[in-house]
C-alpha cells in the first residue's frame, strides 16, 4: 500500500497540527512542514525571545469548548501548563474600566450623568424594529446603543482596523462578540463565577476568568509540536518561502517549490498539500493558474498587519491585568499586554516587567515602515501619557512585525472567499486550507487547531467527511450523516455542523 505525503505550508497552529497527528496517527505518512520563518515556529502563536524575555504576537489564552483540542494540548505539554487569572480592562478617559463589564464601576467612574445616557441609549436601541444589521456599526449599536459603541467599541474598533465602523462586516461582530449582550454582561457580574458561567460548554470565552497558559508562552506548545514530528520521521524545515504550488494530477500529484533566503530552491512532491498560507499568497503561485474571476477575488482580499514593540521597565506594579485595551485616540498604540500577568517565566529577573505595545498598520503605510528605534521612542512616550511608567521605569525595548495578521472582513469578503473555495475544492480535491489566513476566516488558536485536526481525518478517511469551514468561534461540532448527502459513488458525506455559538472577546482581542 502506498504511503500517503503530505506537505503543510505553515508552522503555525494549523500546520503543525495537521503534521503531529499525521506522524502520530497514519502510519507510514511522509509529512513535511514548510515554515518561512527561519528562527521561529507557531505563526502568530509564535513566542520571540529578547534577552531572556518571552512575549507573544499578541496573547493568545488556552481555553476551548473541544475536549479534543484540551486533550491535545495536555498531550504536548502536560504540567508546563500554568492555570492562570484572567483580567483585562479598558483605558478611556484616563480611568481604567473592567471588563466584562462590571455595573457598579461602570457606573462610577463614567459618572452618573454619561451612564444614565447610556442606559437610555441602550433601552432606545431595544425598542428599535429589528432590522438587518449592515455594517458593524449597526450590529453593535442595536446590541449594545449608540452611546455605548461610541465609548467601549468604536474608537478601539477603528484602530485595529483602519476603517470606519461602517466599512466593516456585522460578520465580524456576528463572529467575535454574538452571544454576550449588556444584560448577560451585568448578570456575569453580580452572580457568582459559578452561577454565572453553567457549564462548561455554556461559557462565553469573554466573561472565562481563568485560562490555561504555556509557562514560557505559546510558542512552547509549538516547539513540542516540532520536536514531536522530528522524532517520529517527519520534516519542519524553516526559512523555506513556498514560491510555487503545481498540480500535475492524480498519478503525479503535487510540486511544491521553496526558496530560502540565499536564493537556492528546493523542490518536493506529495500526494496531499495542507495550506495555511494566506489565499491572496497562494493565488499567485498556484499552477495551472487560477481563472481570472478567482485571480481576482483573492486579488481583492485584504489584510491588516500588526506590530508590537516590547518595552522592558522597572517593575512598578502599575497594573497587573494581562492586557489592557486602549480606546483613547490621542494615541496610536491599539493595546497594552503585561507578560508578566500572563507568566512570570516570561521574565528572568523579578525586578522587571516587559509591556507589549501593540499597534495595528498596514504594511504600506508609515507606521510599519518607521524604524524600530522610532517605534521604541514612540511606545515609550505614550506608555508615558497614559500614565502607566514614567520615564525612568524605561529599560529596553525591541520590535516585531507580523505581516497579515488579521483577515478583514469588508463588505463582499465572504462572497470571494465563497468563490475561491468553491473553485478550489472542484479543480484541486487534494489542497486543503486550513488555519486563519489559510481560510480568510478570523479564527482563534483552538479553531485554527480544529480545522487541521477534521482535515487530517478527511485525508485518513480518502474523502472529506467534515466541512472545515463549518469550524467557527467557540462551536461545537459532531458528524453529521444524512441519506440526502450521499454522492453519486455510493459514499456519505459528513458535515461538521455547529451546536452551540458564543463569543471570544471584545473585536480585535
Amino acid at each position: 500500500m502506498k504511503k500517503v505525503s503530505v506537505v503543510c505550508i505553515g508552522a503555525g497552529p494549523a500546520g503543525l497540527t495537521a503534521g503531529y497527528l499525521l506522524t502520530r496517527d497514519v502510519q507510514g505518512a511522509i509529512v513535511t512542514v514548510l515554515e518561512q520563518d527561519e528562527t521561529y515556529v507557531g505563526g502568530i502563536s509564535r513566542t520571540v525571545l529578547y534577552k531572556g524575555f518571552g512575549f507573544d504576537i499578541g496573547g493568545h489564552r488556552f481555553f476551548s469548548k473541544s475536549t479534543e483540542i484540551e486533550r491535545l494540548w495536555d498531550e504536548l505539554l502536560g504540567e508546563d501548563f500554568l492555570l492562570r487569572p484572567r483580567k483585562s480592562r479598558i483605558f478611556y478617559r484616563g480611568k481604567l474600566f473592567d471588563y466584562p463589564l462590571r455595573a457598579f464601576d461602570a457606573l462610577g467612574k463614567l459618572g452618573i450623568g454619561e451612564a444614565l445616557c447610556c442606559v437610555l441609549s441602550y433601552l432606545r436601541a431595544c425598542l428599535q424594529p429589528a432590522k438587518e444589521p449592515r455594517n458593524f456599526e449597526d450590529w453593535v449599536t442595536r446590541r449594545f446603543g449608540r452611546r455605548l459603541f461610541e465609548i467601549f467599541f468604536k474608537t478601539y474598533t477603528e484602530k485595529v482596523w483602519g476603517m470606519k465602523c461602517t466599512e466593516i462586516s456585522a460578520d465580524w461582530a456576528a463572529q467575535r462578540i454574538k452571544g454576550l449582550s449588556l444584560f448577560r454582561a451585568i448578570w456575569h457580574a453580580l452572580l457568582p463565577q459559578a452561577m454565572a458561567m453553567g457549564e462548561r460548554q455554556d461559557t462565553i470565552k469573554t466573561l472565562v476568568t481563568q485560562f490555561r497558559y504555556p509557562r514560557r508562552g505559546p510558542g512552547m506548545l509549538w516547539t513540542a509540536a516540532t520536536d514531536r514530528i522530528r522524532q517520529r520521521g517527519g520534516e519542519v524545515l524553516l526559512g523555506q518561502r513556498v514560491v510555487a504550488l503545481k498540480n500535475s494530477g492524480l498519478e503525479v500529484g503535487w510540486e511544491v517549490t521553496t526558496r530560502d533566503g540565499q536564493g537556492q530552491e528546493r523542490k518536493f512532491q506529495c500526494d496531499h498539500v495542507i495550506s495555511s498560507m494566506p489565499l491572496h499568497a497562494l493565488g499567485l503561485i498556484l499552477q495551472p493558474a487560477l481563472p481570472e474571476f478567482v485571480t481576482q477575488a483573492t486579488n481583492s482580499l485584504r489584510y491588516r498587519d500588526f506590530l508590537v514593540v516590547a518595552l522592558i521597565v522597572r517593575e512598578r506594579h502599575r497594573f497587573d491585568d494581562n492586557w489592557i485595551y486602549i480606546h483613547d485616540p490621542g494615541v496610536k498604540v491599539g493595546r497594552i499586554q503585561n507578560f508578566k500577568s500572563w507568566s512570570p517565566d516570561m521574565v528572568p529577573d523579578p525586578a522587571l516587567n516587559c509591556y507589549g505595545m501593540e499597534y495595528f498598520c498596514f504594511e504600506e503605510d508609515g507606521l510599519w515602515t518607521t524604524s524600530d528605534e522610532e517605534l521604541v521612542d514612540l511606545a515609550s512616550r505614550e506608555l508615558i501619557q497614559l500614565g502607566l511608567a514614567s520615564p525612568d521605569d524605561l529599560v529596553d525595548g525591541t520590535v516585531v512585525r507580523q505581516s497579515k495578521a488579521y483577515p478583514i472582513y469588508d463588505e463582499g469578503y465572504e462572497s470571494r472567499v465563497n468563490l475561491i473555495r468553491k473553485h478550489l475544492e472542484s479543480v484541486h480535491p487534494s489542497l486543503h486550507l486550513v488555519g486563519r489566513n489559510g481560510m480568510h476566516k478570523y479564527n482563534n488558536q483552538d479553531h485554527a487547531m480544529m480545522t487541521a485536526m477534521l482535515t487530517v481525518k478527511n485525508i485518513m478517511a480518502g474523502k472529506r467527511l467534515f466541512d472545515v469551514w463549518q469550524v467557527n468561534q467557540d462551536a461545537e461540532y459532531h458528524e453529521e450523516k444524512k441519506s440526502n448527502r450521499e454522492r453519486c459513488d455510493g459514499s456519505t458525506r459528513g458535515e461538521m455542523i455547529e451546536t452551540r455559538h458564543v463569543p471570544t472577546k471584545i473585536p480585535g482581542g
